[in-house]
């Protein structure tokens, strides 16, 4: 097994090793997952941190409610449809599977979890981001902490790899093209006023600036 695939399942092996550790700690403050979502942490790893080598956010404490919005966009072919979308493509038929009442299962066990704050691996100018980050606020809040009224999500604790990878795809039109995904085509709109993947950078990296929860 070689390139793209090799280094991919090298990336699984290791979340998995990890997993196997993390369990043999005995943590009390571990939160277990259910066992028809033990899957889940094959990606996105241990308490949901992450995984970059296998371009899976981290999904730690995230808000009940925009998991069970997303896992139902992916459900519906609203997400993870697109040519270009290769990780979503993965994530999609997943999210397919599922029953209506483990998707609220894997919503309260994300919302859950917990695990350090990812790093800051991206460069951009984070004040012009910060002027940028003005259209963002009626939804998202003056601290990114979202807004459920809205459909719109709490931004900090994420990947900031992530957050550029999912504005990107928004301005491209790899995601919230979908006439009936109703919150993705707010998103898309609004992406469009960044005008550029620069732009992009740089409000991820004043976001990365906010304090998190």
């Amino acid at each position: 097994m070689t390139g793209i695939a090799g280094s991919r399942w090298l990336a699984v092996v290791a979340a998995l090793a990890a997993l196997n550790a993390a369990f043999a700690q005995d943590d009390e403050d571990l939160v277990v997952a259910p066992d028809e979502l033990v899957f889940c942490t094959v990606c996105h790893g241990v308490q949901l941190m992450g995984n970059r080598e296998l371009e899976s956010p981290r999904l730690s404490g995230m808000d009940a409610w925009y998991v069970e919005q997303q896992l139902d966009a992916f459900k519906k072919g609203w997400r993870g449809k697109h040519g270009e979308d290769l990780v979503g493509m993965e994530m999609q038929p997943m999210a397919a599977a599922l029953t209506e009442e483990q998707i609220r299962t894997a919503a309260e066990f994300v919302s859950r979890t917990r695990s350090p704050q990812p790093p800051v691996t991206i460069e951009g100018d984070a004040e012009a981001g910060k002027k940028h980050y003005n259209s963002c606020v009626a939804c998202h809040g003056v601290d990114a902490e979202g807004n459920e009224a809205l459909g719109a999500p709490g931004l900090t604790g994420l990947n900031d790899w992530y957050l550029v990878r999912q504005l990107s795809n928004y301005l491209n039109g790899v995601r919230g093209t979908d006439p009936d995904d109703i919150y993705g085509m707010q998103m898309r709109a609004s992406t469009q006023l960044l005008g550029g993947e620069e732009a992009i950078r740089d409000v991820v990296k004043y976001i990365t600036t906010l304090p998190t929860n």
